[in-house]
């Protein structure tokens, strides 16, 4: 699982946007209209919404209170610190369930059974052998302290006890959050965007309508996205609390 891992971790990122583009591959429902009525089309985009959105909070919140630096160095796994405050006192990799919450939401709000059936698993077993990577690196690297930290907080499951000590003993870095998430940010909202306009055409049944309003929302995000590459770039906006 280690090497599968390495592997994984490396190429991580052209994997994951091949595997996200397939939530626009045809695919049977989930929810139907036979099954569940005329509004069937509310069950996915409610609760989809819901999952993905609460994947991001915890991201958000992840990034906001106590930044690690992701990405590895020369592709491989990295770890200059062994960071454990903020959500990461709650949870060994919070930003990971942040993204299978993401991927889990918008796997729902595509109502679709070959990404949620096959895809998403699929996600899992990547991010596990990742995770059995970096577990295996920071193990070598930090020794003892890491093993009591293992011992103190789990892999997976967030631990809410305290968490509102966390949140008032730290400060929110939202200039960190968006500057490290807008990447993020704009493929998933774009994504989100384009699901809900083409995977439910009913809710604008015109086909220019349809194709206008995501024209204008990407345009809209995108110049967004532009302004923010902008502060980011030209050192107007940085990351460092006053």
């Amino acid at each position: 699982m280690i090497t599968i891992g390495n592997f994984f971790f490396r190429f991580r990122n052209v994997l994951f946007i091949f595997l996200y583009l397939l939530l626009f591959l045809p695919s049977p429902d989930i929810f139907t209209q036979e099954q569940f009525g005329a509004n069937y089309y509310l069950i996915p985009i409610i609760l989809g919404l819901l999952v993905t959105i609460s994947g991001e909070a915890i991201r958000g919140a992840t990034i906001g209170l106590a930044y690690i630096i992701r990405g590895g160095k020369n592709k491989k796994v990295h770890a200059e610190t062994l960071v454990t405050g903020g959500i990461f006192k709650h949870c060994r990799n919070p930003l990971y369930v942040g993204n299978i919450l993401m991927l889990l939401g918008v796997g729902i709000l595509s109502n679709s059974w070959i990404y949620l059936g096959i895809v998403f698993p699929l996600f899992l077993f990547i991010y596990q052998s990742i995770v059995m990577a970096e577990e295996n690196f920071l193990a070598n690297k930090f020794g003892f302290d890491f093993t009591v930290y293992c011992q103190r907080v789990n892999r997976w499951l967030i631990n809410v006890k305290g968490i509102d000590d966390t949140f008032s003993e730290m400060k929110f870095n939202y200039k960190r959050w968006l500057l490290k998430e807008y990447n993020t940010l704009f493929i998933w909202l774009v994504g989100i965007v384009a699901i809900i306009l083409f995977e439910y055409e009913n809710l604008i049944p015109d086909p220019d309508i349809r194709t206008g309003t995501f024209i204008a929302v990407f345009v809209a995000l995108g110049m967004i996205y532009a302004y923010v590459r902008y502060l980011k770039k030209s050192g107007k906006m940085t990351d460092q609390i006053a």
